[in-house]
């Protein structure tokens, strides 16, 4: 099976999503999970037809799903022309090749579908670059179920080490060497924009971070007048961009880096270390969300667990509440006694739970859409910057 393209020459394909819910996982969980990754087979040019579902303590070691549930996928693709299956977490190279067997139709982990989709959104050298090295990394404890299609002639005494075995040998030196050449290439491109980030100046460094698809080319675009590429699509954004931006008569350096998700594949952590450089170098940190998404909060939790991840320090940080514009909620009946539920928050009542700790002027509600709140916003990242400034430069205060 090919490890290639989810679409090819932008024809869609059908496909199902499959997920199991652990311990600890409420159904609702799973809905939003699943909900996340049909958006990135909408991303990727894939129509989903169903999803599956299987409660399990955890995955099933050799095929993921449990036999009964397995046989049921099964019996859906058969009848209804489905072209792949993709499941909601890193399959092992043994379950990929077990499942496909079964299913007799390609088959896609969660990392591999956010692989495809950064492959298909790259665009610089430095990008591509990132992507190819990722790529490969993914690909070589898999080479074995790409030679399957070999095991008919092997077999019999003598051949149990026969032209499977030696090609896959051949293949994994390749792609250890392609991965040395890329890894060589990437250090040469980090060099080059250590250099440019060298040349900036000593202009103070915003950097603009967030869960995918929470609005922040937009919002790069309203302070800086630019044109950077925006759409309803995750990861539109994958090059680090960075513009000169001016509030008042205090100018500054703003970057757009690449949005954060859920179970982001490690593979693309590595080699992405270069655009995150945006982000350790930065002296403020803006951290935006889609209140508007049902699952925010989450999302909150991821980015603060990656950031540590790749920064340890702390710095200083104001979060942005994006798309208040499209935020709505169920209120309950006075005599509905249940407990309240995300959706039953008004947005002042949201601005009460967590969020008071943010309000000491580091938590903005904005819509960049309709530029609501936008002057509140710029006030803020304007005494964030001066003060960083001014601690800086104590003797340029009397400019600012």
């Amino acid at each position: 099976m090919s490890q290639g393209h989810v679409v090819v020459d932008d024809i869609e394909e059908s496909c199902i999503l499959i997920c199991v819910i652990p311990q600890g996982t409420s159904e609702t969980q799973a809905e939003e999970y699943m909900d996340e990754l049909e958006f990135l087979a909408v991303t990727a040019g894939a129509i989903s037809k169903k999803k599956f579902f299987q409660k399990l303590p955890k995955p099933d070691s050799k095929t993921y799903l449990g036999s009964g549930k397995l046989e049921e996928v099964r019996m859906y693709i058969n009848a209804n022309d489905i072209k792949f299956a993709i499941f909601d977490d890193e399959l092992s190279p043994s379950q990929l090749r077990n499942i496909e067997r079964i299913l007799e139709v390609r088959v896609m982990d969660r990392n591999n579908l956010i692989l495809d989709i950064f492959a298909s959104r790259a665009r610089t050298s430095s990008a591509k670059t990132q992507v190819e090295l990722a790529r490969l990394k993914y690909m070589l404890p898999r080479l074995t179920r790409m030679w399957t299609h070999l095991d008919r002639e092997k077999g019999g005494i003598g051949m149990r080490s026969g032209a499977g075995e030696t090609q896959i040998e051949v293949d994994r030196r390749l792609i250890q060497d392609k991965i040395a050449a890329l890894q060589k290439k990437l250090t040469a491109i980090d060099k080059q924009k250590a250099v440019q980030r060298g040349n900036r100046g000593q202009l103070v460094r915003v950097a603009l971070v967030g869960y995918t698809n929470v609005g922040k080319s937009t919002i790069m675009n309203m302070l800086s007048k630019s044109n950077v590429f925006a759409e309803n699509k995750l990861f539109a954004t994958l090059d680090t961009t960075v513009r000169k931006v001016v509030i008042e008569n205090l100018p500054f350096l703003l970057a757009d880096t690449v949005g954060f998700i859920r179970k982001l594949p490690h593979q693309l952590v590595d080699s992405f270390k270069s655009t995150l450089d945006e982000v350790r170098e930065s002296d403020l940190l803006v951290h935006v969300l889609d209140i508007a998404h049902p699952n925010f909060e989450d999302h909150y939790k991821v980015v603060c667990d990656t950031l540590a991840e790749i920064d340890k320090t702390d710095k200083p940080t104001i979060v942005i509440f994006n798309k208040v514009d499209a935020y709505s909620y169920i209120e309950k009946e006075e005599d509905d006694l249940t407990p309240l539920e995300p959706f039953n928050y008004s947005l002042d009542d949201l601005k009460k739970t967590w969020m008071a700790k943010l309000n000491d002027t580091k938590c903005v509600f904005i819509s960049a859409i309709d530029k609501g709140n936008i002057e509140e916003l710029k006030a803020v990242l304007y005494k964030e910057v001066k003060l960083i400034f001014q601690e800086r430069y104590p003797y340029h205060n009397f400019l600012y």
